[in-house]
């Protein structure tokens, strides 16, 4: 007996050795790439670091058989220094994906360090459509959101309650441009009309040259295509200015739950926005939401909700594929429902975005408000078939009709 348990003993031992050389270094090591000290920093930050280690302690802190570390790193939004992080966690550091990847302009250039090295990046706070579009790559996917299923929440609805006519304020970048676009797209598309833009530099502070453009356009609505202090620093200041006093209305394309906590109730009751997590939404969210703001003091944002799952996703595809070749993840991936606190029933699309539900939501006044982190009516549940772009017609060269 005492030799059958010795032999039995041996045998895992051997296979597990086996399992774990189809890892490469014999772990997997997960990289979090994003703003930590700017103005997307309460969107992602070390609060999606956070959200990826409890990802892995979820998953149970091995996967076949080996670790699971979790590094991060600020890319202080700029695509130089985001790309030299990712070619040092990739060649030097023995990084197998990254994640997050906050700012537009630095997740197109990561993701193209990314395919060149036959790497995975899964991306949560970066939001133009092109990551998906003529950007795609096999190994890239994009988690949480994107410019079209934003401007397909907030601006359709607004442009159904009669806010016909839009001026648009715009962050300088990548990810304000898109978001522009698709608005636009949305607007006119639902009969309305847009008088003009202005664009802002990222991170700006006096946006008082900007505002008096809206102000002069006549506009019944001023699309806010920015995102994080950007967005709390125009509505703050367009209250100073009377915006919506003199008529005009104010309609964030992108303002997460941080950005609402950060404005208070009194500046952001009423306002109308997308998101595609809210921790309140059914007892799963209301669960993780807790156990993330024991962590951090503060509940979990679309883009950190999104972090957790896509760490939590991909460590199944690994355990799925019995590998971390990118090929055999990405592959695993696709094929698979993603179903977690932060999505349900969600497929990944051929192009590589995740098809999750989309939710218009709606500030409540601080009348309504039951308490702390007690923000949103849920307005409105949209299919991601219906939010998200036909992968089809995204110009993403893996889709093929």
């Amino acid at each position: 007996m005492k030799f059958l348990y010795i032999t039995a003993a041996t045998a895992a031992l051997v296979a597990g050795t086996a399992t774990a050389q189809e890892l490469t270094d014999g772990k997997v090591k997960i990289g979090i790439l994003n703003d930590q000290s700017g103005p997307y920093s309460g969107v992602g930050g070390v609060g999606s670091v956070e959200a990826a280690r409890m990802a892995v302690e979820d998953f149970g802190g091995t996967v076949l058989g080996a670790p699971v570390e979790i590094v991060g790193a600020d890319h202080q939004n700029k695509a130089d220094v985001g790309s030299s992080i990712a070619r040092q966690w990739f060649d030097t550091d023995q990084v197998d994906a990254i994640m997050d990847l906050t700012t537009s302009s630095v997740a197109l250039a990561v993701q193209a360090v990314a395919a060149e090295k036959n790497k995975v990046t899964m991306i949560t706070g970066g939001g133009t459509t092109e990551l998906t579009g003529k950007a795609c790559t096999p190994y890239s996917f994009h988690w949480a959101y994107d410019t079209h299923a934003l401007a397909v929440g907030t601006g359709g609805a607004v442009v159904a309650q009669g806010g016909d006519t839009w001026f648009f304020l715009t962050a300088d970048y990548a990810f304000g441009y898109s978001l522009e676009e698709n608005t636009s797209r949305t607007v006119e598309a639902a009969g309305g009309k847009v008088l003009g833009s202005v664009r802002h530099p990222l991170n700006s502070t006096d946006y008082s040259a900007f505002l008096l453009q809206t102000q002069a356009s006549g506009a019944k609505v001023v699309g806010l295509a920015s995102a994080g202090t950007d967005t709390q620093n125009a509505i703050k200041q367009a209250a100073e200015f009377g915006l919506t006093q003199a008529g005009q209305n104010l309609a964030a394309l992108l303002l997460m739950i941080s950005d609402v906590h950060g404005l208070g109730l009194q500046a952001a009751q009423g306002l109308y926005l997308t998101e595609t997590f809210y921790w309140d939404r059914d007892d799963e969210s209301r669960e993780f939401g807790n156990r993330y703001k024991e962590r951090t003091g503060g509940m979990p944002t679309m883009v950190q909700a999104a972090t957790y799952s896509t760490v939590l996703s991909y460590l199944k595809a690994v355990e799925a594929a019995g590998s971390d070749d990118s090929a055999k993840v990405s592959e695993q991936l696709k094929g698979m429902t993603i179903n977690d606190a932060f999505a349900r029933n969600a497929k990944v699309a051929p192009n590589g975005r995740l098809m999750n539900d989309v939710f218009l939501m709606q500030v409540k006044t601080p009348e309504e408000s039951q308490g702390e982190w007690d923000y949103y009516h849920v307005r409105a549940t949209i299919p991601g078939a219906e939010a998200y772009m036909d992968p089809a017609e995204s110009g993403c060269p893996l889709v093929t009709g």
